[in-house]
Order: C-alpha cells, then structure tokens, then sequence
C-alpha cells in the first residue's frame, strides 16, 4: 500500500508560481514512477505530468516549459513547480503514483492506467 499527500496549492495571480508537492508513505524505496493530473470544473480529469523511475518525464503540450516535475527519493516525494501560471490551470491537482515495478510504454503515462494509488487532491487557483 502507498499513500499520497499533496500539498502546497492555493491562489495566485496569473503569471505567478506554485510548488506542488506529493509526500509518499508505505512502499518508500522510490521504485515507482508518479504522475501529477488535474481536473476543472465540469471537465474530465487531464493528464499534466510524469516521472519514470528511470528519472525520465513527460508533460502535457500545455504545461510544457512551464512546469517541472521532480522526485526526491530520499525525501519519498515528488514535487511538481508551476511557472507561469495562466488561469486555465485552474483545477484540483492529484498525485498518482504506480508501483508495480510493470514496464509501461511511454506514452502509457499520459493516461491514468499505469497508477494504482491516488491523493486526495490540492486546489489550485488562478486569477486573472
């Protein structure tokens, strides 16, 4: 069992900056990849970003060159700094993360299947 907690969302203006952070307990050696989605309002939940456990991303056309997705294995977390901030990225972000050690295809990440554990969710706001 792993469970995620994210933190770290709020209100900001738009062209401003949030750190979004994923902190994972249970299964803690950092073998697995994790994922970041997020989900507007009367919109279906969209894939954002992803991490390998190889250390590899992937990003959302809309998100790239604005955010950035890390891990920190020592610290069993993942963060995810958003730059840049436009007020469509208005939407509560989730923290996912897969486990299983399975090989996923690349472009499995920008889906929901590879991911067995999900958190909560973190609101985040942007005003324009």
């Amino acid at each position: 069992q792993v469970q995620l907690v994210e933190s770290g969302g709020g209100l900001v203006q738009a062209g401003g900056s949030l750190r979004l952070s994923c902190a994972a307990s249970g299964r803690t050696d950092g073998s697995y990849a994790m994922g970041w989605f997020r989900q507007a309002p009367g919109k279906e939940r969209e894939f954002v970003a992803a991490i390998r456990r190889s250390g590899r991303t992937y990003y959302a056309d809309s998100v790239k060159g604005r955010f950035t997705i890390s891990r920190d294995n020592a610290k069993n977390t993942v963060v995810l700094q958003m730059n840049i901030l436009k007020p469509e990225d208005t939407a509560v972000y989730y923290c996912a993360a897969d486990p299983s050690g399975r090989y996923w295809s690349g472009t499995d990440y920008y889906t929901s299947r590879p991911y067995g554990y999900w958190g909560q969710g973190t609101q985040v706001t942007v005003s324009s």
